[in-house]
């Protein structure tokens, strides 16, 4: 089982003044520079510990000309830490499905995909979009790693636009890629549609 994504999300917590910055965004998005005037730290200094928050997906950055705001990521934030619960605790997999929630996703996969298995359209609503991803990725082979090749070639059987809906995978936590491999992540770090209101 992959846990680079759980282990990540808490090294970069692990960190006074990471946790600091995440504390200063709560009350809004800010730049590096007024991070640093309220940290008492260098620039840089901020700079390094954006990344990492980056990188684990805890914060976003937004740049406006030739200054970065960044902005805590909450969604994920919740992610990692029900991921790491879930895990740890062995709560929340296939437990929490509904009725309901079956009946969403049996519209869904009626409505966008054709009879032969093919994504009509990228669903625009983030719910649907997020259930067509996870249709699509249940068929690949947990533990296998795939090149970026392969991964395009599995994407166009089911629409040509493979490029974007392989960066869905990584955004939304489906795949993890390194050094242009992907693997499939374990559900407890999948972004859950269940949850999207």
């Amino acid at each position: 089982m992959q846990l680079e994504k759980i282990v990540a999300y808490h090294k970069a917590l692990a960190d006074p003044t990471r946790l600091r910055i995440l504390l200063l965004l709560s009350e809004g998005e800010m730049n590096g520079q007024a991070l640093a005037e309220k940290l008492s730290l260098s620039q840089p200094t901020v700079t390094h510990h954006a990344a990492k928050l980056r990188e684990a997906a805890l914060i976003t950055e937004r740049r406006d000309k030739n200054t970065v705001y960044f902005a805590q990521n909450q969604y994920f934030i919740k992610q990692h830490a029900q991921a790491s619960l879930n895990l740890i605790c062995k709560e929340g997999g296939e437990k929490m499905t509904e009725p309901v929630n079956e009946t969403v996703k049996a519209s869904v996969l009626r409505n966008f995909f054709a009879k032969d298995g093919r994504l009509r359209q990228i669903p625009a609503q983030y719910k649907k979009k997020l259930i067509a991803l996870q249709h699509m990725v249940e068929n690949l082979e947990p533990g296998r790693k795939y090149t970026e090749k392969e991964i395009n070639e599995f994407i166009k059987q089911y629409h040509e636009d493979f490029a974007t809906i392989r960066r869905e995978f990584i955004m939304h936590q489906f795949m993890f890629r390194e050094d242009g491999i992907y693997e499939l992540n374990p559900r407890e770090l999948w972004t859950r549609w269940e949850n999207v209101k």
